[in-house]
């Protein structure tokens, strides 16, 4: 579905991804896990066209796309939740919504995409006239993922859902994304919560300074030395 081939990527003179190579398949759930400033959120805008490449392919469901606008990559069926959700805090709940299916391929799907999310999300439904900025932190993350799924993406990609929530909100929303993926849809999940993530992906990548250091079955990568020692705190 998704392959990337030595992707690098510049700040100006600062080389921030050095020769990414990494895949993801249909109906798949891939976690891209690493430290603070590995350059997750880097390579997730990077796909979504929000940042160009200065070398390397990107190839989505045999189609390269690394020099296509941000728009179009979306149309094609990619979906970015970006760190930090960035509603539009003023608009109610179902503006927000609204927006996700704006475009004019899906925009006849609005009421029928409408259902499917307010039945992910019930609590939206009850919550669809007020203001983004009056929900919680985990209903904004909701609303996030909900808004996303008004484009009708066949992959969505999340750059930290998980940021800044309670650990029972954290559950929730990761039983979301499963749900979500068991509807088809691939997932690209880019996190600081290694286990978490790793134990509901098929597989993973591990980001350091911009490399991928090592990829793997999910539950085999929990499973590593190194990975246990630098990122789980254990010996």
């Amino acid at each position: 579905m998704l392959s990337l081939e030595e992707i690098n990527v510049h700040y100006g003179e600062v080389q921030i991804l050095h020769s990414i190579v990494m895949h993801v398949g249909e109906k798949e759930i891939v976690s891209l896990v690493g430290s603070n400033s590995a350059g997750k959120t880097t390579l997730l805008n990077t796909i979504a066209g929000l940042i160009n490449a200065t070398l390397g392919k990107i190839f989505y469901e045999g189609k390269q796309i690394q020099t296509l606008a941000p728009q179009k990559i979306m149309k094609l069926g990619i979906s970015l939740i970006p760190e930090g959700r960035r509603l539009f805090a003023e608009m109610s709940v179902i503006e927000n919504l609204e927006v996700g299916s704006y475009s004019k391929g899906i925009r006849g799907l609005k009421e029928k995409s409408l259902e499917e999310v307010f039945s992910y999300f019930p609590v939206l439904a009850q919550r669809k006239g007020q203001r983004a900025a009056s929900l919680s932190g985990g209903e904004q993350q909701m609303l996030a993922i909900a808004r996303a799924l008004m484009a009708r993406p066949r992959l969505l990609m999340l750059d930290e859902p998980s940021l800044g929530l309670a650990p029972l909100l954290v559950t929730n929303i990761f039983e979301i994304i499963r749900g979500v993926n068991q509807q088809g849809t691939a997932i690209l999940l880019a996190e600081q919560n290694v286990v978490r993530s790793l134990r509901l992906s098929n597989r993973g990548y591990v980001l350091e300074n911009g490399r991928i250091g090592m990829e793997g079955l999910g539950k085999e990568l929990l499973e590593n030395p190194y990975l246990k020692k630098a990122y789980l705190g254990m010996i």
